[in-house]
């Protein structure tokens, strides 16, 4: 377990390479003993700096969502990371790609929660009851750490590599989709790059927000009406390149866009 000074230091060091656009070694070759401890840790002091700088937290994102991606981080459970509004995208003003390191995207169902959600006690019945609706989403992704070689203590002390997020503009209640039967197709320049369905998230992306309103618990927070939710991505990520226009279409869900220049 690491210092609290060095604690605060790596946390300087991923907020400068975030502004800078110069990334940093990673944090797991550097420091063999950080665990994932230190890593939320820092993930929360650079979070408690922007909030202080006038940010406003609008929901949470979980990652390594997936059993593949938890086999090949050696882990048994997701990460998460926090939306923070000014990290919120827009399907008809394109992203400038200069602004991230090595920008990606990664395909989601969104949810949007009209209740807030019970804590170290919430359940899968209670996050389908407080739900008001999914959404079409894309997440935008970047790692502050270099070419993303990244271990798990990286990725969570890097806001779980979170940068973005982009929701499209279709709601559907929870009674009226099967979610765990989601199909996702994702094109590139009308091509098809990727493609997934939404039980690619542990079974069913409602676990994935369980999960995330019991951990978050324990840090003393409470996932609450109006946040969104990103459960994890039914695809692979793709790189994100100057020029492109991706578009996410989900069956029954409808379609999100989002482009780079």
């Amino acid at each position: 377990m690491l210092s609290p000074t060095v604690r605060s230091e790596l946390a300087d060091e991923l907020a400068r390479a975030e502004q800078d656009r110069v990334a940093v070694a990673p944090l797991v070759d550097r420091y063999p003993g950080i665990d994932v401890v230190d890593a939320y840790e820092i993930q929360l002091l650079n979070i408690q700096r922007r909030l202080r700088d006038g940010a406003q937290v609008v929901g949470h994102k979980v990652g390594l969502s997936s059993k593949a991606m938890q086999q090949m981080m050696g882990v048994d459970e997701p990460d998460y990371g926090h939306l923070l509004a000014e990290m919120e995208v827009f399907e008809d003003i394109p992203v400038d790609t200069a602004q991230y390191l090595l920008p990606r995207v990664e395909v989601e169902v969104g949810f949007v929660l009209g209740k807030d959600l019970p804590g170290e006690d919430c359940t899968e019945a209670d996050v389908l009851a407080a739900t008001v609706a999914y959404a079409p989403a894309i997440e935008l992704i970047d790692s502050r750490i270099e070419d993303w070689k990244i271990g798990l203590a990286d990725t969570i002390s890097d806001n779980a590599s979170s940068a973005g997020f982009v929701l499209g503009k279709q709601r559907v209640a929870p009674a009226d989709i099967d979610i765990k039967a989601i199909d996702a197709v994702l094109t590139r320049n009308d091509e098809v790059v990727a493609e997934g369905r939404s039980d690619a998230v542990l079974g069913d992306p409602v676990i994935a927000v369980a999960w995330l309103a019991r951990k978050v618990a324990t840090f003393g927070v409470r996932l609450k009406a109006g946040d969104i939710v990103l459960p994890g991505s039914c695809t692979r990520a793709i790189d994100a390149r100057p020029g492109d226009d991706f578009l996410a279409e989900f069956t029954g869900l409808g379609s999100v866009r989002l482009r780079f220049t």
